[in-house]
C-alpha cells in the first residue's frame, strides 16, 4: 500500500525533506506513519491531515492517501 507523506514549515527542516512516498504493508494509524518516517513518538502538538482534512493520530490511512504533518501554529 503506497501513501504520500508531506511535511510543512519547521517539520520539513527537521525531517530534511518536504515529502516522500511510503510503501506500507496495510492500513496503519497516522501516528505509526510518523514513527515509520523516523519521527519517533508523535508529539501532541503536531497537527495531522489526511487528504487535506485534519485527523487524529488514530485515524487509519488507506492506499493512495496523502498524509501531512504540520507544526503547532501560533499567531499574534
Amino acid at each position: 500500500m503506497k501513501i504520500h507523506v508531506r511535511y510543512f514549515a519547521s517539520l520539513r527542516e527537521r525531517m530534511g525533506r518536504d515529502s516522500e512516498t511510503l510503501d506500507l504493508p496495510g492500513p496503519v494509524p497516522v501516528a505509526e506513519v510518523w514513527r515509520r518516517v523516523g519521527g519517533g513518538a508523535l508529539p501532541g502538538s503536531v497537527l495531522c491531515a489526511a487528504n487535506q482534512e485534519y485527523v487524529g493520530p488514530d485515524t487509519l490511512v488507506a492506499e493512495g492517501d496523502e498524509i501531512a504533518f504540520f507544526p503547532p501554529v501560533t499567531g499574534g
